[in-house]
């Protein structure tokens, strides 16, 4: 930042390694640093709760994550278009929603390109996939 360019997001995320390891014993919890830089272009990383960082296709984290895992390994794949894939996530989130009470009733989207950065709200009433009857 002080030389005035864009921070990798790579170089975020080692940060972020860093502070998570060194505080291990008062951070527990997993992140996903994820974004857009003019080297590297579009990246994500995974964060462990021990400090571990991989370089990642897709990431998931959550309660809900263990209810979605099964249906992004079976969907996702290289290549996706923008319109693929948040279609892909927001029937994600709407399974994780209809199984787990802690997952939320709404989903607030975050699109990060070289063109920079699109918000899309989506209300629980509009959900592409509606609540599970047991």
């Amino acid at each position: 930042m002080e030389t005035g360019r864009s921070v990798r997001v790579k170089t975020a995320a080692h940060l972020m390694k860093k502070l998570v390891y060194e505080n291990k014993d008062n951070i527990v919890a997993g992140m996903i640093v994820a974004g857009w830089d003019p080297v590297d272009g579009a990246s994500i990383y995974s964060i462990a709760m021990g400090g571990a960082c991989m370089e990642v296709p897709f990431a998931i984290s959550g309660s809900g994550s263990l209810f979605i895992a099964g249906l992004l390994d079976a969907e996702y794949r290289e290549g996706m278009s923008q319109a693929e894939a948040e279609i892909l996530i927001k029937k994600s989130l709407s399974h994780a929603m209809s199984r787990d009470g802690s997952s939320g009733g709404c989903i607030r989207t975050i699109v990060v390109t070289d063109q920079g950065t699109q918000y899309e709200y989506t209300p629980g009433n509009q959900l592409p996939f509606g609540p599970v009857g047991f």
